[in-house]
């Protein structure tokens, strides 16, 4: 796609840093980390978003997350890391390509986690059917 900025990435008409490159998946530093080392993972095959991307190509994918996550974590000497996909606009999404962000982390590193709600009674089991309705 001649305007998605990651496919741009891919045909090197954009200069990135890239880590990590394979027949099927791309690696490349993220230009505004979260932390150093936040790592973007995508699939060489345009795909707008997780949910419409094809299950193989997904495979692929994990597999160089999983890659470029160890990676990341040894060569910083983190003590873990995030690994994430926003999908959709709701959730965060500001570029229309699949992508993974892996995120180096330290225990001390100052990142506050996602907070924590509760279901009232019954409410989680009204929500698991409504879910298991689409499955």
């Amino acid at each position: 796609m001649s305007s998605c900025l990651f496919c741009k990435i891919l045909e090197k008409n954009i200069p990135t840093d890239f880590v990590y490159e394979d027949e099927h998946v791309a690696a490349f530093l993220d230009i505004r980390p979260t932390k150093k080392g936040h790592v973007l993972v995508i699939p060489k095959k345009h795909s707008d978003t997780f949910l419409k991307t094809d299950p193989e190509i997904l495979s692929h994918v994990v597999h160089g997350v999983q890659k470029v996550a160890h990676a990341a974590v040894m060569a910083l000497g983190a003590d873990g890391c995030n690994i994430s996909v926003n999908n959709g606009e709701a959730a965060g999404q500001v570029i229309f390509h699949l992508h993974w962000h892996i995120i180096p982390r330290t225990a001390d590193d100052g990142l506050v986690n996602w907070p924590h709600t509760s279901y009232q009674d019954g409410e989680a089991k009204e929500i698991a059917e409504k879910i298991r309705k689409f499955l």
